[in-house]
């Protein structure tokens, strides 16, 4: 009996097989030597290659949790009853503060100041709507206090704008419908001038239903009402074609939403512009529109309204 001699397997070089980053080809080599009682026979190394597919996980590319838009049927959209009954008290708080007006501008034969208040009012909601508009979309984050949510919600309508004509009535309005009846209320109670009422109540009420007139601006003409539709033609209420522009690149324009009618003086004239450089320069805070729009400013298509069907 002849026994051959134990061969080492030499070394062999393997190509490269090109693999996804999560997938590794290992390979088990596995060499034998035979051996014979019989005529001597010329050894026969053998490569054997047995590929075998491991999944391990990534540790360079991050994984980024998918997060999309919120469904008709959200509990986000929907409104609770504690939205309703701030609605209410705030469009109770101001229909008593217009009586407050009435009354007192009858009692005192004085028309014209209280409706001049009121048309100030109207303007001044309006500015205001503008700025704070502005700050949301440019500073802060979802870990600012206070406004953090509303600065997380304003970043979610760049990206969805259409969800907003998903919102149902009273959870688009109860925040605002909350701080108008605690600011307005006591005014009520103790100011009976039927001029400051006249401002109070304008600027108040416009403020409070600016959110539906912006739900309006991003409504389609034909679904929205008649009157609605003829108040934005009139430039009563913010114009969809005007708001629309807000949320084009650069998202640096047209930040009001009750009538849009200080958006022309305040891009015009650059006020914003000058207030981000003047921020900057006395805290070094850049705002958001100085940047390139990253993935949340762009706007994604209404997967519902895009599909079209054929008959």
């Amino acid at each position: 009996m002849s026994i051959l001699k134990q061969h080492r397997c030499p070394s062999r070089s393997l190509t490269h097989i090109p693999t996804s980053p999560r997938l590794h080809l290992v390979a088990r080599l596995t060499c034998s030597a035979t051996t014979t009682t019989t005529k001597p026979k010329s050894s026969q190394n053998q490569l054997v290659i047995e590929p075998r597919l491991e999944t391990k996980p990534d540790s360079i590319t991050p994984i980024i949790p998918s997060v999309g838009p919120p469904l008709s049927n959200d509990p986000s959209l929907q409104s609770t009853w504690s939205h309703r009954a701030w609605v209410a008290s705030g469009c109770t708080t101001l229909f008593f503060s217009l009586a407050k007006t009435v009354t007192g501008a009858a009692d005192t034969h004085m028309w014209f100041e209280p409706i001049v208040a009121g048309y100030v009012g109207y303007v001044l909601a309006d500015l205001l709507s503008g700025v704070y508009h502005w700050g949301i979309d440019n500073y802060g984050d979802a870990t600012t206090p206070i406004f953090g949510s509303q600065i997380e919600g304003f970043q979610g309508h760049h990206k969805w704008p259409w969800t907003i004509t998903r919102r149902q009535f009273a959870n688009n309005l109860h925040a605002l419908a909350r701080s108008i009846t605690l600011t307005v209320l006591p005014i009520e109670i103790i100011c009976n001038d039927p001029v400051i009422q006249g401002f109070v109540t304008v600027c108040a009420g416009c403020i409070m239903f600016s959110q539906q007139f912006h739900a309006w601006s991003h409504g389609t003409k034909s679904k929205l009402p008649p009157l609605v539709v003829a108040l934005q033609d009139a430039g009563v209420l913010v114009s969809r074609s005007q708001h629309s522009a807000h949320h084009r690149p650069p998202y640096n324009s047209n930040y009001c939403i009750v009538s849009g009618v200080c958006n022309e003086f305040l891009d015009k004239n650059k006020v914003f512009e000058a207030l981000e450089m003047i921020i900057f320069f006395k805290l070094g805070v850049r705002p958001r529109s100085w940047s390139e729009p990253g993935g949340e400013w762009i706007e994604e298509m209404d997967e519902a309204q895009s599909q079209v069907t054929v008959h």
